[in-house]
């Protein structure tokens, strides 16, 4: 039972360490956690289906449709609402995120209604293989591939990159940034761009499990956000491993203590490391004077 728990529990966790990644390149820019993340992973998730179903295209084809509509829906929000935001602050910039989040979630519930519906995948969740003493399925096989060569692509991306260095730069120092010569209003669009396409992803691999309906990703994102609080909101390796660290914590308390109560695991999270390390935890605490 505890290799199964543990096997459930890397296959969800990738799911809460693309969302917690998707947060964290957002806050690392502007101090502010988009709590309209999740809507933007539903909103882009109805697209796919749209092209899968109602038009009958491939699933590459709806794929590739889905992130790239999702890279401009990024790219619109940040353009024509947080750039013209007026002498914005961070209380200001969170209230700008909520209300993405109950726009989307109304585009979402008015176009598509609040029907559950089904999301093809070429993947199957029943087909399965034996890994010694756990069963894994094939969808949480590719799950877990997909999520793992996108965080390896993020990584390579902002290492040996000149966008990746350049948003590195901006996420360190605007100002310093933009007297260098980089344009950093540019740089912030296309963070939000990969945001957002991160945030896709995750809703594409979630549907298939769940149902597609405007909750997607509601429950997804408050873990999401708790694996991003727990790993350090200012680390992408931190996201990555508390996303893992809340997909196996949650699955064990689940199997061990009580499924009922499974859910709060993340909240719980959240207060713990709020309360004895606020930085997270791979995450150094800066203390600015003034």
């Amino acid at each position: 039972m505890f290799f199964q728990l543990l096997v459930s529990g890397l296959s969800f966790g990738s799911l809460y360490a693309l969302i917690a990644l998707a947060m964290v390149i957002i806050y690392k820019t502007s101090e502010v956690p988009n709590f309209g993340q999740g809507e933007m992973s539903m909103l882009s998730t109805f697209v796919a289906h749209t092209l899968l179903v109602t038009h009958g295209y491939s699933f590459p084809v709806a794929f590739i449709g889905a992130l790239l509509f999702a890279g401009l829906l990024g790219v619109f929000l940040e353009f024509v609402f947080l750039r013209r935001a007026k002498d914005p602050n961070i209380l200001s910039l969170i209230l700008i995120t909520l209300g993405f989040q109950m726009l989307l979630y109304g585009v979402g519930s008015w176009k598509w209604g609040a029907d559950q519906k089904d999301f093809p995948f070429p993947v199957s969740d029943f087909d399965i293989i034996q890994l010694g003493p756990a069963v894994f399925s094939y969808l949480n096989l590719a799950t877990l591939l997909i999520a793992l060569t996108l965080m390896l692509v993020l990584f390579l991306f902002f290492k040996y990159t000149k966008v990746g260095i350049a948003m590195k730069a901006t996420q360190q120092n605007a100002m310093a940034a933009r007297i260098n010569g980089i344009r950093t209003n540019r740089i912030l669009s296309i963070t939000w761009a990969m945001s957002s396409i991160i945030g896709a992803v995750a809703g594409m691999l979630l549907a298939p499990i769940a149902t597609l309906d405007p909750n997607l990703m509601l429950d997804p994102l408050l873990k999401g956000f708790a694996a991003a609080v727990m790993g350090g909101m200012t680390t992408l390796v931190g996201a990555v491993v508390g996303g893992y660290l809340l997909g196996i914590i949650e699955n064990l308390f689940g199997g061990y203590i009580s499924l009922e109560f499974k859910s709060i695991v993340a909240f719980g999270i959240i207060v713990l490391v709020l309360c004895f390390k606020p930085s997270g935890l791979f995450a150094r605490h800066y203390v600015k004077k003034v």
